[in-house]
């Protein structure tokens, strides 16, 4: 039998996660936005498109995030595009890096989820390691999302 954490399942889905689970923030598809990504993993079925529209200095002033698959991967998009809004692009990256770090236990901050905020609540999937994915793919679509947009923008000058 394979070992197991000792930790009860409802511990997963705290009511945070759960309220964002079953009242998903930001899904409106943004027909002019100015960052797309989407990102699919073909093990489990989770899917998740993120667009951004950003103002003039670069700032997020709209999310449109639309995902499909477990409540981990639902709860921890609803709460990244909550966190997006009024951030320049180098703010998620720090963000991102921040959240993966945290996800892989490579902090050494003593509190390092302090940073996160409400994101923080999802720290308790660290307890459960095959759903830390699950937890990183709307940050994977985030970073994919900047780099091309990145990419475009300098192709476009």
């Amino acid at each position: 039998m394979p070992n197991v954490p000792d930790v009860p399942l409802d511990g997963l889905y705290g009511d945070l996660i759960l309220e964002h689970f079953r009242g998903p923030r930001n899904r409106a598809v943004l027909p002019d936005a100015d960052l797309e990504a989407e990102e699919f993993n073909p093990f489990c079925g989770d899917r998740i498109i993120l667009q951004l529209k950003l103002d003039d200095t670069g700032r997020v002033v709209q999310v449109g995030v639309q995902s499909e698959g477990c409540s981990i991967i639902q709860a921890t998009a609803s709460l990244m595009s909550e966190a997006m809004r009024g951030k320049k692009l180098e703010e998620l990256e720090d963000l991102a890096g921040l959240f993966r770090e945290t996800m892989r236990g490579n902090t050494e901050d003593e509190n390092p989820s302090a940073d996160l905020g409400p994101l923080q609540s999802l720290t308790v999937v660290r307890r459960f390691p095959v759903r830390i994915k699950c937890a990183l793919l709307p940050w994977v679509a985030l970073e994919e999302g900047i780099k091309n947009y990145r990419s475009s923008q300098t192709r476009d000058q």
